[in-house]
């Protein structure tokens, strides 16, 4: 791994008994929660906590090595990027899971995206070192013949924020490895946050290698794609 300059966030943690399956295996969900826990964890050590409230826009995660429980896993983060009103954030876990996140940049009392301030730029500038990043959705909409199966966001789910958690959105994916004959070696998934999910009823659309979260309306929340091996 090439050394990072600036600010960099370190913390050893542990899958417990409620972020694994059966055999062990890190849940995807369970990564997620990981990666956002650590990301507070650096802003609340770095004073920055109060400035602003994130919300993650887009995240793409590789695995090519699954973690197990109780595993101690060397858990690093940094800023990556910055845009006008994001960041990005990369975020590796032991020596086998990296995530790399754009998080949008909000305003604690409107919820509305906002620039940052000099105390955050004063802190994560030097170690996105200049490198610009955008927000900008790519992933196409569902086609008409996409396979569909019903899915249920729960109350149990909602966050601080007052909509479901990001992490949530992974694990109807979660659902579709532990399916499968044999678990996977290796994973890389991109997904892209469009709109807020509240509990309920809600599909899941299936077509090739895309996903698909979408309310009862044909709103969607999220597309993902997703690859294993």
């Amino acid at each position: 791994m090439a050394a990072v300059a600036g600010r960099r966030f370190e913390r050893e943690i542990r899958a417990g008994l409620g972020d694994v399956t059966p055999t062990g295996r890190v849940r995807l969900d369970a990564l997620a929660r990981l990666a956002q826990d650590l990301a507070f964890a650096d802003v609340d050590d770095a004073g920055t906590a109060e400035e602003a409230l994130w919300v993650v826009r887009r995240a793409e995660v590789a695995v090519a090595r699954f973690p197990r429980f109780n595993e101690p896993l060397a858990g690093r983060t940094w800023c990556s990027g910055l845009g006008s009103l994001w960041a990005e954030r990369t975020t590796t876990l032991g020596d086998g899971v990296s995530i790399v996140a754009v998080w949008v940049h909000l305003d604690l009392s409107s919820g509305r995206p906002i620039p940052f301030s000099e105390r955050e730029i004063a802190v994560y500038g030097a170690s996105a070192g200049g490198r610009r990043v955008r927000a900008r959705l790519q992933h196409p909409g569902p086609p008409p013949g996409a396979e569909r199966s019903p899915w249920a966001f729960r109350a149990a789910e909602l966050d601080l924020a007052g909509h479901v958690n990001n992490a949530a959105y992974w694990t109807p994916l979660e659902e579709e490895l532990l399916e499968a004959a044999a678990e996977p070696a290796r994973v890389r998934a991109e997904i892209e946050y469009r709109t807020p999910a509240q509990p309920g009823p809600h599909e899941v659309l299936r077509a090739g290698d895309r996903r698909w979260i979408a309310a009862p309306s044909g709103d969607v929340h999220a597309s993902v794609v997703l690859e294993t091996a």
